[in-house]
């Protein structure tokens, strides 16, 4: 079909929940995605940062082909042995004990603020019930999730909200200290909010939440939904700050688009979940399994979090140059492959359109920020190319600037 065809089939048929850049994309191939016309993008988001491996991977796509060959589900009613290996891959490489499979990262993190409840629940502490979050933070779309996000334009729509959810500024400790009460019974984040422009929290924050939670007998939980599979330049962004969660949820890079979610715990939290305390029909089903196996032994065997950690230095070098080059970049902030460029004036959809028309995709947060979350199979030369566009956008940019003043 040609694009205006998908796209009046999809005005007609779907919700209209989505802001889509108008393309659609038929293959891709490593790090490149060629679209309905012909035309080859080079692919700086990795589908909101979840193709770590780019696309079409041969390692993934025969583990896929194979196991759908076989068996895709058989339900949670039974043993599912690509599940128990892929818990003891995550667990023998994380400081978790136990996993739960789920099929998202709203979903992880939903089985997360549960784990939270129940654990203090069956403790004898049915009044701790509520959960500290961070403004601009983002945990996921169903009605918990919803509530834990620190953001009112996602929350207002859907009011009244889930109760037992409060945020609290970032990188703030007075503020979070002044926020706990005798119902606190954790304290949710993400290493580095990436849905609201790639804003890291400061190590001293990170070891400080530690150190409060062990004080006080909360439950630390780490939303490594988009930081989690490498994307920083550790296997989870926790590692950056030696310290350990007692709860994590990962998803997104997991399946490198296969939906899988997990939720991660210590085994002194995670066996306050019981049978039929908590559950999924499709959670953890061989399919789905299969791909993030494949997604954790590459990740290992091919040193791609070393290479994510090496890249992510090597483009916040370029970026920097940029930076200095032209008066348009406000910050380059980030970590590993995950980086947040800030512009002095209201850029950001306009660069990513431009960048867009150089066949490169990026994302854009607000009216100011863009998003790079390529692969992590990225190479120098990937960059390079990425910067050499980047740079002709800004002198167009900064050419169209200076005209008003010239005349």
């Amino acid at each position: 079909m040609d694009l205006n065809s998908i796209m009046d089939m999809t005005d007609k048929y779907t919700m209209n929940v989505f802001s889509r850049t108008p393309v659609c994309f038929t293959h891709g191939q490593g790090i490149c995605l060629w679209d309905t016309e012909g035309k080859k993008y080079v692919d700086f988001l990795a589908g909101i940062a979840v193709s770590v491996l780019g696309h079409a991977h041969p390692r993934l796509v025969k583990a896929i082909s194979d196991q759908a060959q076989r068996l895709i589900h058989c339900s949670n009613l039974y043993y599912i042995e690509n599940q128990a290996r892929l818990a003891k891959l995550l667990v023998e490489n994380t400081c978790a004990d136990k996993v739960f499979f789920a099929n998202s990262g709203a979903e992880a993190n939903e089985g997360a603020i549960k784990l939270a409840r129940i654990y203090f629940k069956k403790k004898g502490m049915p009044q701790k019930y509520k959960i500290i979050t961070l403004v601009n933070s983002f945990h996921g779309r169903t009605l918990a999730t919803t509530a834990a996000t620190g953001q009112v334009k996602y929350q207002e729509p859907y009011t009244p909200l889930t109760p037992g959810f409060l945020s609290v500024p970032i990188n703030d400790m007075d503020a979070l200290v002044k926020a706990l009460d005798e119902n606190t019974c954790a304290i949710m984040l993400e290493p580095i909010q990436g849905e609201s422009g790639v804003n890291p929290l400061t190590a001293e924050y990170m070891r400080g939440i530690r150190e409060l939670c062990d004080e006080k007998g909360l439950l630390m939980i780490l939303d490594e939904v988009q930081t989690g599979m490498g994307r920083t330049g550790e296997l989870f962004a926790y590692m950056h700050y030696g310290i350990e969660p007692d709860i994590f949820t990962t998803a997104k890079g997991l399946g490198n688009g296969v939906p899988i979610g997990a939720l991660c715990a210590k085994d002194s939290v995670a066996r306050a979940f019981q049978p039929g305390d908590h559950g999924s029909t499709f959670g953890g089903n061989p399919l789905s399994c299969a791909a993030g196996l494949a997604v954790m032994e590459t990740l290992l065997e091919e040193n791609l979090v070393k290479n994510s950690r090496e890249m992510g230095s090597y483009l916040m070098e370029k970026l920097s140059l940029l930076k200095d080059r032209y008066g348009l970049i406000s910050q380059v902030r980030g970590l590993g492959l995950m980086v947040g460029i800030e512009f002095t004036g209201e850029l950001g959809v306009k660069v990513k359109e431009l960048l867009l028309a150089r066949g490169y995709l990026v994302g854009s947060v607000g009216k100011s920020v863009i998003r790079l979350l390529p692969p992590l199979i990225v190479s120098k030369d990937d960059i390079d190319g990425f910067i050499s566009a980047f740079d002709a956008v800004l002198g167009e940019l900064s050419e169209q600037q200076e005209e008003p003043a010239q005349n």
